[in-house]
């Protein structure tokens, strides 16, 4: 499935692909777990993180700060870390200091003078909405898991997306999790290009409609 020859709507993911959420996730870790006498290493809490996000998620619909207060829990568990619940929302609370790549913003700019962008996100529209604030662009179509109720890699984002578009033709999705969003496009038929920021292997996963390594290397391939 190559790139649309006439590219009109580029939407990108958010948390991975334009912010650093994985510096935000360690940060607010160590941080709540030190208060307890707690130390983290962040190549344990990072996999895990991943993993039990993934289970929640795949579970009945609720709001992204719930899961990430339920992920807390578990890991601490997991950690043998005596969280009181009562201040497990320390991870959706550090949602508004989780900071940008420093590329983003020139990169979103560039993107925005050539096309349609939007956003496709697994959070709320308030923890949305304090992330948007590092990132000063007007995106033309935002789609949250709270929209659609639901979790990518569940097509719901996509098949909204197409409804408020009135087409998937020309469209483009940029993101940087295998799971939550090549496959969901590949599955759709939506192009997609992998911002493969860790140089993952696919390891006998189908491939995407593009590879690169950063934004700036997916807006020349865009040529932009």
């Amino acid at each position: 499935m190559p790139l649309p020859k006439q590219i009109t709507f580029v939407t990108f993911d958010v948390y991975g692909t334009l912010i650093d959420w994985e510096a935000g996730i360690v940060a607010a870790f160590k941080k709540a777990a030190a208060a307890d006498g707690i130390e983290i290493d962040p190549d344990v809490l990072l996999p895990m993180f991943h993993e039990v996000q993934r289970e929640i998620q795949s579970g009945s619909y609720e709001l992204y700060a719930e899961v990430l207060r339920r992920t807390a829990m578990e890991i601490a568990e997991r950690l043998e870390w005596k969280l009181d619940s009562s201040k497990s929302s320390f991870l959706p609370d550090s949602i508004p200091y989780w900071k940008p790549f420093k590329e983003a913003p020139v990169q979103l700019r560039k993107f925005g003078k050539k096309y349609k962008t939007g956003l496709v996100s697994n959070i709320d529209d308030k923890l949305l909405g304090q992330t948007r604030r590092h990132i000063p662009h007007d995106f033309d179509l935002v789609v949250t898991a709270q929209q659609v109720r639901s979790y990518k890699p569940d097509p719901a984002h996509f098949k909204e997306i197409e409804r408020r578009i009135g087409t998937k033709k020309g469209m483009v999705h940029i993101g940087s999790s295998y799971y939550h969003d090549v496959e969901p496009c590949l599955k759709a038929k939506i192009p997609v290009i992998w911002l493969n920021r860790h140089e993952e292997e696919l390891e006998g996963r189908k491939k995407p409609t593009e590879q690169v390594k950063t934004l700036l290397d997916a807006a020349k391939l865009l040529d932009l």
